[in-house]
């Protein structure tokens, strides 16, 4: 069905406070050719307000005519907290009567939202349904570029487009459309572009009017934030001051040159309360902030897992008791049970966490906890197999917290630069971590911010901002965060919209392709975050990212529980084992959807449509990049073979399955050269070197690598 869209109008505080917006769609293929919708609010909330702005821009976008009579559909929006939980909808469709119902405003967004997400995908009719958040805690993972994480290339240059509102406008807008509702913001000391306390002006770089600038950069953001029921939450690392203020007293002097890892932070009365006057300070300047969050970790090194968090509790915590209002609260789980920061977990350490999470009674309930799942690399196996540091008992859980709920954070370090969705893989973690304890996920990157796009090389693309590649990775998450249940026909709906003669296909290649960052994390049982590159089949050797080999594929133990490592392979005659997948059989899986989704690939022609060739480019690099790793772990498992009976036609086998290696390497080079330049990559900075990451980079070592099992 094509359709026509004429211009809308948008209606407030007519008819005793009823919201209108009024519309025709015409449609060619209709018994009719017109259609048309009124909608009624008597709900004035800004929630509800960007839900009818959001379905006018896309009347006029559509370039739909206005009327005001004669509507083929009237629909009436209303809060109905006795019947719906908060952020829960309903749209009940009796004749031409529609009815969005909803538990609150957001929900209400969502609803209207939904019905915009129909008038998009060309249904005829309105259809009626009902659906509720399964996890109330959607999160994003954002790290600032300011006082960041780590410096570098990578981080730094996306500061200037972080600091502009137009882009958060979007970003949000893209969040309220796939049902995330909670913007988390990371900095290691965020509080000196917020704030100038009286007690220490001399922590801010800014004079009054260059702090007024920032201030009303953060009102704002907070604002458009709640306009779109999404709550804010600003993390910080510990123990850090601002520059300025290390200058000025001669302490915590790592803060100078924002260093991250040191030995041991600055635990003096006066860093102490410095900290309370600026947590203080931030709670009452920015009344549309949600709440506020801490990590047990950087700048503690040195400290006992008891004396971080005492630190804590007399700086962070009695800077909450002394502001003027209530705010929620995030509390990481510590990274290290000892005085390292290395990582590691203990019991006693958990135990002690779980005392204080029990008892902290100054926040609004329920405080947020967090743990990294499966550490720094959870698109990997939905099994838990540790967080940050090792493995966990179940002291958070047992018994049931009532202060606190957990949530996950899902980072991502793994894929930056090709597009992915993996729908059926999110429903499954679900469906494996979603226990009564758990209220939710982080989403997000340590080493990437979607900001800036620097890494799309070629002009004409949609898009303007990094988040708007990896389109499908957020809608997968937040839709099926919200609602597991929901279809892949709204994700395959999606690419038809946008791609109407390849939709269907693109979804189809994509999610088969997309399960090949998981694959290779779930092998490579990675831990921190440099510790392995999945895309770009990176792991760190000495200080170095390198090409993973086929010796250390031979040798690793896979963190995924399913799979055979190659030892345990061969020590069982190479035969299969109940409820187990073989190296072998993991290969040849992994050559049977990536060749797949190459031969869909063949019947699309994209040469006038560059998002649709980025999309298809896309694809085809996992698919090459898939079989790459297929044809070298069947490589590493004849290497080992060689090894062990130095059998030369092993040996004449493993160079074989590497060579085939070689040219799948060689095609993703081919696929990959002409839509992307090499990008800066933290990964690489923090080893030292210059390098920006390309395969065409990593092409030499691949080689190499062939050479050498050669003339081995």
């Amino acid at each position: 069905m094509r359709k026509y869209l004429k211009p809308g109008k948008l209606y407030a505080g007519m008819h005793a406070g009823l919201l209108l917006l009024s519309l025709i769609i015409v449609c060619s293929s209709c018994s009719r050719e017109e259609l048309r919708i009124q909608i009624e609010s008597d709900d004035q909330s800004p929630q509800v307000i960007h839900a009818l702005n959001k379905l006018n821009e896309l009347i006029n976008s559509r370039q739909i005519e206005f009327a005001n009579n004669n509507m083929d559909y009237t629909i009436h929006a209303t809060v109905n907290a006795e019947k719906y939980e908060p952020e829960a909808f309903g749209i009940i469709v009796k004749n031409e009567r529609v009815q969005v119902k909803a538990g609150d405003p957001t929900g209400l967004m969502y609803g209207l939202l939904d019905i915009k997400e129909q008038l998009e995908n060309g249904q005829k009719k309105i259809v009626a349904k009902s659906e509720s958040p399964h996890l109330s805690f959607r999160a994003i993972k954002f790290n600032l570029p300011w006082m960041s994480y780590r410096t570098g290339e990578a981080l730094q240059l996306h500061s200037e487009t972080v600091r502009d509102t137009t882009y958060w406008h979007q970003f949000l807008d893209m969040m309220a459309e796939n049902r995330f509702n909670v913007l988390t913001l990371w900095s290691q000391h965020p509080f000196h572009y917020m704030v100038k306390t009286e007690k220490y002006p001399e922590a801010s770089a800014f004079n009054d009017e260059e702090l007024a600038e920032w201030q009303l950069f953060w009102h704002t953001l907070f604002r458009l934030a709640k306009e779109r029921g999404i709550e804010t939450y600003i993390i910080n690392w510990n123990i850090f001051v601002s520059p300025e203020f290390a200058k000025a007293h001669g302490v915590a002097e790592y803060s100078i040159n924002n260093d991250y890892f040191i030995n041991r932070g600055d635990t003096s009365e006066l860093v102490k309360d410095y900290m309370r006057e600026s947590v203080k300070a931030v709670i009452d300047t920015y009344p549309d902030l949600t709440g506020l969050g801490i990590s047990l970790g950087e700048g503690m090194g040195g400290m006992t897992p008891e004396e971080r968090e005492q630190w804590l509790l007399d700086s962070f915590v009695q800077g909450v008791r002394q502001a003027s209002r209530n705010i929620k609260f995030i509390h990481r789980i510590p990274f290290s049970a000892n005085t390292g920061s290395g990582g590691s977990t203990s019991v006693d350490v958990e135990q002690m966490t779980r005392t204080t999470l029990d008892t902290l009674s100054c926040f609004i309930r329920p405080i947020q906890t967090e743990l990294k799942f499966n550490w720094s690399h959870a698109h990997s196996s939905p099994a838990l197999v540790k967080v940050h540091g090792g493995e966990l008992t179940d002291t958070y859980w047992n018994p049931n917290p009532e202060n606190y709920k957990l949530a996950w954070m899902m980072r991502n370090e793994d894929f930056f630069m090709l597009r992915w969705g993996q729908p059926e893989f999110i429903r499954r973690h679900i469906a494996e971590n979603a226990q009564p304890y758990v209220n939710g996920y982080y989403i997000g990157s340590e080493c990437y911010i979607p900001a800036k796009d620097y890494i799309t090389s070629l002009k004409g693309s949609g898009y303007t901002y990094a988040f708007e590649r990896q389109w499908m990775f957020y809608k997968n998450w937040g839709r099926l965060l919200y609602n597991p249940l929901t279809p892949d026909s709204i994700f395959e709906q999606a690419f038809v919209n946008q791609f109407p003669r390849y939709g269907e296909i693109l979804f189809d290649a994509q999610v088969k392709v997309s399960r090949m960052p998981l694959i290779i994390a779930s092998y490579w049982n990675a831990t921190w975050d440099f510790t392995l590159y999945s895309e770009g089949m990176l792991t760190l050797e000495d200080n170095q990212m390198k090409l993973i080999s086929i010796q250390q594929l031979a040798e690793k133990h896979p963190m995924e529980p399913a799979y055979l490592s190659i030892r345990e392979y061969l020590d069982n005659g190479e035969n299969s084992v109940p409820g187990k997948i073989t190296p072998v059989e993991l290969a040849d899986s992994i050559s049977s959807f990536c060749s797949d989704a190459l031969k869909k690939m063949e019947s699309v022609n994209a040469d006038s449509n560059i998002n649709l060739l980025y999309e298809v480019s896309d694809i085809k690099a996992w698919a090459y990049l898939g079989l790459y790793f297929s044809n070298k772990l069947k490589a590493a498992v004849e290497y080992q073979k060689f090894v062990e009976t130095k059998e030369s036609g092993n040996h004449k086998n493993a160079v074989q399955f590497l060579e085939k290696a070689v040219e799948n390497w060689r095609h993703l080079v081919k696929v990959t050269e002409p839509v992307y330049h090499p990008v800066p990559l933290m990964h690489y900075t923090h080893s030292g070197g210059n390098r920006y990451f390309h395969w065409s980079n990593v092409e030499t070592e691949v080689i190499e690598e062939l050479d050498w099992l050669k003339n081995h």
